[in-house]
């Protein structure tokens, strides 16, 4: 019998389950100065420099994606997928994981990717935006806290999760949820930050790499 090292791992999306920073893709849709602009605003939240809450209204004021927008990025979210992504879900789930996703990106564009991978929309916690009957944006649910630096950590702390809990990501408001969960791995399949990696408790390059710790034998 094989012996789980957790009940439950939360995964970040971005970065993650799929090779995008959803926010980035948006904005060089608006061209190169827009997109330079919210790069530099994301990479500066993502390595922990300056508090996401900072940034958040202010690179989707730079955007203003429309609904038309937001239907290309959750293509793009399934195209970009993970490497073994699916498969190492899947065999989490048959070992008996729960399996959740948790992103401070755009609910709205990640809904196709959580279907793509058999989530119920109730496992999905991201942000929802706002649009007007004819699509163009109108803003986003500023309630939420994962739109804060420390969201993750408030969300997961709020959920009534089975225990273990890893969770599993690239970026500062990954690590922020020390404390609350019960160990954090650094994911490096698409981007490595040294800020990140070097206080997680450990590094996972794959979605393989993640299957074999979780389900050991």
């Amino acid at each position: 019998m094989s012996a789980l090292k957790f009940a439950t791992v939360a995964l970040d999306v971005d970065s993650t389950v799929s090779g995008i920073e959803g926010i980035d893709w948006l904005a060089e849709r608006r061209g190169d100065a827009v997109a330079r602009r919210v790069a530099d605003l994301t990479t500066q939240a993502m390595q922990g420099t300056i508090p996401l809450e900072q940034v958040y209204r202010a690179r989707l004021e730079a955007i203003r994606p429309r609904r038309d927008d937001i239907d290309a990025l959750a293509r793009a979210y399934v195209d970009e997928l993970a490497p073994g992504c699916g498969g190492a879900i899947s065999t989490l789930r048959h070992a008996g994981v729960d399996v959740i996703l948790v992103s401070s990106g755009i609910r709205n564009a990640l809904l196709r990717l959580a279907l793509h991978l058999d989530f119920d929309v109730s496992d999905l916690h991201a942000v929802d935006l706002r649009f007007d009957p004819g699509g163009a944006y109108t803003g986003f649910d500023a309630s939420s806290p994962l739109t804060r630096s420390t969201g993750k950590h408030t969300l997961l702390a709020t959920l009534p999760l089975a225990r273990p809990l890893l969770m599993v990501g690239d970026g500062a408001t990954d690590l922020a949820t020390r404390g609350v969960v019960d160990s954090f791995a650094a994911f490096t399949g698409f981007v490595s930050r040294d800020a990140v990696v070097q206080q997680a408790d450990i590094v996972l390059a794959s979605f393989a790499e993640l299957a074999t710790f979780v389900v050991s034998g």
